[in-house]
Parts: C-alpha cells; sequence; structure tokens
C-alpha cells in the first residue's frame, strides 16, 4: 500500500492541483493530510483524487463545518489526530507535532506523520515519522508533499515547486 502524505496546502490551489496529480500518476492508495487545508474550496482540486482522503484539521483551517460538508464524497476529515491501523501498520495523523518524542518512545505506532512547521522530516527507527513539509509553498518557497511505501516502510519527498 503506499500512501500520499500532503501538509500545510494553505490554499494554494495550483499546487494542491500537482499534488493531486502527482499522487494519482504515482498510484497511491490513500492520502492522508496532516492539517492546515484552510478553506473550504480547496476541496474542488482534492475532488480530482483517484482515491480517498484522510484528514485532521490543523490550527489555521477556518470554518470546520464547511470543510468537513465539502469533502463528503473525497474522504474524511477529523479533529486534531486520527489513529488508525492499515495493511497491520499502527498509524497517527495529527497536524501540530504535540508530544512527538513521547509518541516516538512510545513505540506505539509504526508511522507518525504531522504538518505544522512546514519543514520537511523524516526520521527512521522503531517508527517512520514524516512531515512531507508545506504543499501551499507560502513560508519555505517550496512545495513538497511524501509518498510512503506501507509494506517496505520507505518514504520519499517530492517537490512540486520551484
Amino acid at each position: 500500500m503506499k500512501l500520499g502524505i500532503i501538509a500545510d496546502s494553505h490554499d494554494n490551489m495550483p499546487l494542491i492541483a500537482k499534488a493531486v496529480e502527482l499522487f494519482n500518476r504515482e498510484n497511491v492508495d490513500l492520502v492522508l493530510h496532516a492539517g492546515d487545508f484552510v478553506s473550504p474550496f480547496t476541496a474542488s482540486e482534492f475532488k480530482s483524487l483517484n482515491m480517498k482522503l484522510i484528514g485532521v484539521f490543523g490550527n489555521n483551517d477556518g470554518d470546520k463545518l464547511l470543510l468537513t460538508r465539502r469533502f463528503e464524497g473525497i474522504g474524511e476529515l477529523y479533529e486534531d489526530y486520527h489513529e488508525m491501523n492499515l495493511e497491520g501498520k499502527r498509524i497517527v495523523l495529527m497536524h501540530q507535532p504535540k508530544f512527538l518524542e513521547a509518541l516516538i518512545d512510545s513505540r506505539k505506532y509504526d508511522l507518525i506523520t504531522y504538518g505544522h512547521t512546514h519543514e520537511v522530516d523524516i526520521q527512521g527507527g522503531w517508527s517512520l515519522v514524516i512531515n512531507p513539509g508545506e504543499c501551499g509553498g507560502w513560508i519555505s518557497g517550496k512545495a513538497t508533499v511524501a509518498i510512503v511505501d506501507l509494506k517496505i516502510m520507505k518514504a520519499g519527498i517530492f517537490t512540486l515547486f520551484p
């Protein structure tokens, strides 16, 4: 199973479209969004995904009720963090890296995914930890996403811009 990982898209519609195109081209099975969609209108780009999306809200997400409604049929959005089990792998998806070290030390999760910092972070060890960086590119001037192969627990970063 391949996961597309995206975070901090911050309303950048052209770069969201590029991320969706990449995930579709790479035939990922599921997209995880680690928060900060920001506005409900971003759903119009995510509608082009050929797979389901699971996301969590970030600190900049505004109208959560309307975001949830606009993402109906695209995927599921959760408050703060979301735990799941995929192909026997325990995964936690969150926006802010609250208690990141404690989560790593707990050895409860095979994959820990977060956003918020707008910085790429991939850490190996007991848990694979991934922050795909920012899709929106507003802070760093660089737009990135990640793809994870759950079978071999390897991640790659893909640059959308520049």
